[in-house]
């Protein structure tokens, strides 16, 4: 009895996971949050002038 051939034709596997858009995206959000918050800003020692209005 001969072995039957599959009638649709083979194809190599589709490697199962997630897109290189994907990939990058998730990469970039966790280096974000990762990261830790940015120090604030010194406060100024001298006193700010106002500006002056224009004529």
């Amino acid at each position: 009895m001969p072995v039957s051939q599959p009638t649709v034709p083979w194809r190599p596997p589709v490697p199962a996971g997630v897109s290189m858009r994907d990939l990058l995206a998730s990469c970039a959000a966790a280096a974000v949050i990762s990261r830790p918050p940015a120090e604030p800003e010194p406060k100024r020692l001298e006193p700010v002038e106002p500006h002056r209005d224009a004529a």
